[in-house]
């Protein structure tokens, strides 16, 4: 395969986009096709051969256009020089910064970077050492040479000639640290995004940076586009599993008694319906934010929620959801905007006891209670037998708690107390925590 075709499908396959052997081997048959002499011929050609999804659509445009770029250089070496006279002794690359030959520095420099195998580059570190290795196979060492020995010779053409070559020594060395750069986001730009990705999925998110917020909220919406692409599908009928023989006997009355088309039960999947009960205080915010996020985030048509938050007391804001946005209906709710809900000091007795006057008629057997919650209560009374009301009455009482088990039952810690009325008790302080709390609400 050509060397610089198979440079570019590595490019694409380690920015996300999967080709398969057969799909190379259609890309080398449409380049023997069409060449490289008609540029949008050719990235017409390969995008019908590489490219499937509207994802991968998009990042092969962008690959093709940074790869096949050839913007270096593009501006004259400083005090260019047509003079033949002038270049004569000098190395290859001396005559070609003088003479601004545009297309042979470009030529030099990938061939250099072919050779140092820049495709391997992936992290910071090692631009300056990918830098150097082309410049040096480039013929930095040559250069150098010609300006020592001009300034040696002490004629003042000859200095004035060195003061040239340094000019545009310096213009050599910046344009192929600027490529370096370029390559290293187009080799690594989407391996670094998953290593930040995972760092993220996995950082507790009580410690996240602010910083990181909206890369966050970008996570969060690609998991809940997953799900619902995963959830909202039809399911096609059932090939096997119970016989329904009823429906099988009528449907084969045409057939005088033979079983031609037998019929199959199926499993009736209803949505899941949700209450969730959210402590917004200072050392859970952060969780409930992402939470909420993630929770809303999902379409109506697979999952139906209602939601509460507390803090000193408690209050329902499913409403909040209906009326604006996800992202700024999160923001009105952590900052208390027009919501009847006290930031002081967190009361679970007062919330579970306004739950069980106001919205106990909102948890039927069909219901799953999610507590998001440290259960730090400033020592109130706990409320358990509000707890065990409410777990009798659902169908699962799911409980997250965003300290690691050790602090549980410390101090003004009530978890082990909460714990034996709780289906489900769970450490959760990540984001995959919290993918995977959504998707067993979500199994089938």
């Amino acid at each position: 395969m050509d060397r610089v075709l198979e440079d570019f499908i590595t490019t694409l396959r380690r920015s996300g986009v999967r080709i398969s052997v057969s799909e190379s081997l259609d890309a080398a048959r449409a380049l023997q096709l069409v060449g490289y002499d008609d540029r949008n011929l050719l990235k017409d050609s390969l995008y019908v051969a590489l490219a499937k999804s509207a994802q991968e659509k998009e990042i092969f445009s962008d690959c093709f256009d940074r790869f096949f770029s050839f913007d270096f250089f593009s501006e004259p070496p400083p005090n260019e020089s047509s003079h033949k006279e002038s270049t004569e002794g000098l190395s290859d690359i001396s005559r070609m910064l003088m003479t601004g030959d545009q297309p042979g520095l470009v030529t030099y420099m990938k061939e250099a970077a072919r050779a140092e195998n820049l495709s391997d580059i992936r992290y910071q570190t090692q631009k300056s050492l990918y830098a150097m290795r082309i410049l040096e196979r480039m013929g930095l060492s040559g250069l150098d040479a010609n300006i020592r020995d001009l300034y040696q010779a002490g004629a003042p053409s000859s200095a004035a000639t060195a003061a040239r070559l340094e000019e545009a020594r310096s213009y050599l060395v910046e344009n192929v640290r600027s490529y370096v750069e370029e390559q290293l986001l187009l080799f690594s730009g989407y391996e670094y995004d998953k290593m930040i990705e995972d760092y993220l999925r996995n950082i507790k998110l009580s410690n996240l940076e602010q910083r990181y917020y909206h890369q966050m909220q970008g996570i969060i919406q690609r998991m809940v586009k997953r799900l619902n692409d995963l959830y909202s599908r039809k399911r096609k009928p059932a090939r096997r599993g119970h016989l329904d023989f009823k429906q099988t006997i009528r449907d084969n009355v045409a057939y005088q008694g033979f079983l031609f088309n037998p019929r199959w039960k199926k499993v009736k999947i209803e949505k899941p319906n949700v209450v969730a009960i959210c402590d917004i205080s200072r050392s859970v915010s952060r969780l409930v934010r992402f939470f909420l996020l993630f929770l809303y985030g999902l379409n109506k048509e697979i999952i139906q929620v209602r939601s509460f938050i507390f803090c000193s007391n408690l209050a329902e804001v499913t409403g909040i959801f209906e009326q604006y946005p996800i992202e700024e209906a999160v923001a009105r709710i952590q900052a208390g905007t027009d919501i009847p809900v006290l930031l002081a000091r967190t009361d679970y007795d007062r919330t579970l006891r306004d739950f069980k006057e106001r919205y106990l008629d909102t948890v039927t057997h069909k219901t799953t209670v999610l507590f998001l919650g440290d259960a730090r209560n400033n020592y109130n009374n706990p409320q358990t037998q509000t707890l065990k009301l409410i777990s009798e009455r659902c169908k699962k009482l799911i409980w997250l708690n965003p300290e690691t088990k050790p602090f549980w039952g410390t101090g003004d810690s009530e978890m082990l107390r909460y714990a034996p009325y709780c289906h489900v008790l769970k450490e959760c302080n990540t984001l995959n925590h919290l993918e995977r709390v959504v998707q067993s609400l979500l199994k089938r």
